[in-house]
């Protein structure tokens, strides 16, 4: 049984008065409980892809589907509702109470009071916010990195299956952004909601992303997950990208020695290959996808100290990259 949530046939955006197309013939499906990142320069089209989703923008071709419905069958206003929805200033009522703003949606759905208050004191303890100093505040009494919380959770209020975000860290500063996106991690790790989350940023569509959409000029050069983007390029573009960032030379400063595993050995690892201690990640990274294999055996001289498997260096890969490290 398929577990797509989100499905785009060959959908194109252009706006009245433009020669060219925003977004041109994408199509690709999303699985639920995904963090998908939506990545490009300024005019990419990688916005408009969002915004197409919940209809805010209509396509000019093609069809989108929500588990195999035609959004465009549903009535755009009951559809919004379902889908969760957070952008760079927050978007909060300033006349509201950070209680009042969370309530927004469960109230048009008519959820009982009791029902609402538990879903407030749930989603406030879930952002790091405590119920009885923040839940009477109002957002110009907040920090910057306080109104995105709260903006965070009145996105997840009403339990929708999908999250829009678009740039929601980009208007905080850098300290602020980094805690953003680790609550937001930790949040993912909790809810597993589907996340179509938009940004420029590379390290930080790098260090959120399951998978990751590169736009550039309307177009989808490449979806796919991390490893892939870094190890895989779909074409120059992409290549010219990763290489401006030099990913890989920042993987060369850690050694094998320092991520080396005890795991018990079964059936799960038929083949292996043996790498030595002080071998770079970079040259075990790139042994793991030109070998095929999945396991490495951590050798110093005759004694054994370990293993390393595939899936624990692409969270160092992840790691690495997120904390900017300079090779």
């Amino acid at each position: 049984m398929s577990n797509t949530i989100i499905e785009f046939k060959n959908v194109s955006k252009k706006f009245e008065n433009s020669e060219s197309y925003a977004v041109n013939d994408v199509s690709l499906s999303i699985n639920e409980g995904d963090f998908v990142v939506i990545l490009g320069a300024s005019g990419s089209g990688k916005t408009t892809l969002l915004k197409v989703i919940n209809r805010l923008y209509e396509p000019t071709h093609g069809q989108i589907f929500i588990h195999g419905k035609d959004v465009l069958s549903i009535n755009p206003t009951i559809y919004r509702r379902g889908i969760g929805y957070v952008i760079q200033q927050h978007g909060l009522f300033p006349h509201l109470t950070v209680r009042q703003n969370i309530e927004v949606v469960p109230k048009i759905l008519k959820w009982d009071k009791a029902r609402i208050t538990e879903r407030v004191r749930e989603l406030l303890d879930m952002i790091g916010l405590d119920w009885n100093t923040y839940e009477n505040r109002f957002p110009r009494e907040l920090s910057g990195g306080e109104q995105q919380r709260v903006g965070l959770a009145r996105a997840l209020a009403a339990d929708p299956k999908i999250v829009l975000m678009d740039e929601p860290f980009g208007a905080v500063d850098a300290i602020t952004r980094n805690k953003l996106q680790e609550a937001l991690l930790e949040l993912q790790n909790k809810v597993k909601k589907t996340i179509i989350f938009v940004t420029h940023d590379i390290e930080e569509a790098f260090r959120l992303g399951d998978k990751l959409i590169v736009m550039n000029k309307g177009v989808v050069q490449q979806y796919a997950s991390v490893h892939d983007i870094l190890f895989k390029p779909a074409n120059d573009y992409i290549k010219s990208l990763m290489a401006g960032e030099n990913f890989l030379d920042k993987l060369q400063i850690i050694a094998a020695g320092d991520a080396v595993q005890q795991i018990e050995w079964d059936d799960r690892y038929p083949e292996t290959f043996t790498i030595k201690p002080d071998d770079n990640l970079k040259n075990v990274y790139q042994s793991f996808i030109e070998k095929n294999i999945n396991v490495a055996i951590v050798k110093k001289g005759d004694e054994t100290l370990g293993f390393i498997t595939k899936n624990r260096v692409d969270d160092l890969v992840r790691e690495i990259l997120m904390a900017g490290i300079e090779g």
